[in-house]
């Protein structure tokens, strides 16, 4: 039976989604971009700071469905720009220290909004 899990810290979806939903131990999170929830806008500055911000709101979400950053197993980080991929890297090298997740990282051609970096996981309990 699958849940959702919503967390009043992090942007609310933005379409006919949900933020995270639980199915077997397991959290799916949508991909988040970088809205500041107290604003309704983009973090301001560049990629580190938008992917700083979307992975504040991986966190909101996981501390809801009673996770951390440990029990992430997955995560995609979807570029507007490849040139971004170090910056980015740099800051989501502060988030996953060790036993890190398996990950995929490609640019796109745009991203809702007109964000730098949208980022979603997949956590197991």
């Amino acid at each position: 039976m699958k849940k959702v899990i919503n967390s009043p810290k992090a942007p609310k979806a933005i379409g006919p989604y949900s933020q995270a939903i639980e199915v077997n131990g397991m959290i799916y999170i949508s991909g988040q971009l970088p809205v500041d929830v107290n604003t309704g806008k983009f973090a301001e500055g560049g990629i580190q700071e938008q992917t700083e911000q979307s992975l504040k709101n991986i966190g909101y979400i996981l501390e809801a469905a009673g996770c951390t950053y440990d029990n992430v197993v997955k995560t995609t980080c979807l570029l507007s720009d490849i040139a971004n991929f170090k910056a980015m890297n740099e800051v989501y090298a502060k988030y996953f220290t060790q036993d890190c997740p398996a990950r995929a990282a490609f640019a796109v051609k745009d991203l809702p909004m007109g964000a730098l970096v949208e980022i979603e996981v997949v956590a197991a309990k």
